[in-house]
């Protein structure tokens, strides 16, 4: 399979180190499951979720995939007062990518971007390469070369 989505491309453009995974896609695995599937550490391994608020604002937030997103605190972070997902059919025609194969890299339109701060406690972290069986992984530092991220507090607490 080719290194051909356009955050990979990006990463090169750049020439920042990254390594990249593959895993079977049709499989229709769970973030937890493709963490367990790449033998990777589910704290280390992000999922890219895409928000909207009542301003019509979007909103990029990653986050550990067995977390979960408080939007309260997510909306907090940003400055609105509330936030919700964004529906699936919206994803593809406003990113770029499909539900499972969101990159923050590569993204039509650049929306600012949160990263849970527990990302702070890896070297690199992993995430999806742009495309449903790939995943990439990289420094925030990297990372933070193609993308405005900010690093908050955006998990809910169990």
């Amino acid at each position: 399979m080719e290194n051909n989505t356009n955050a990979l491309r990006m990463l090169d453009k750049i020439k920042v180190s990254y390594k990249c995974y593959h895993y079977d896609s049709a499989a229709g695995l769970s973030g937890a499951e493709i963490a367990k599937a790449l033998n990777e550490n589910p704290r280390q391994v992000f999922k890219t979720l895409v928000t909207v608020s009542k301003s019509k604002r979007h909103y990029v937030f990653m986050l550990p995939v067995e977390a979960e997103l408080d939007l309260k605190k997510a909306a907090m972070v940003v400055g609105e007062k509330n936030l919700e997902m964004i529906k699936q059919k919206e994803l593809l025609p406003l990113t770029g990518y499909v539900h499972g194969g969101c990159s923050p890299i590569g993204m039509k339109k650049i929306f600012p971007t949160i990263v849970d701060e527990s990302a702070l406690r890896f070297q690199t972290i992993i995430f999806s390469a742009g495309r449903v069986g790939m995943q990439v992984e990289t420094s925030l530092d990297d990372l933070r070369k193609l993308i405005n991220l900010q690093v908050a507090d955006i998990c809910r607490k169990e």
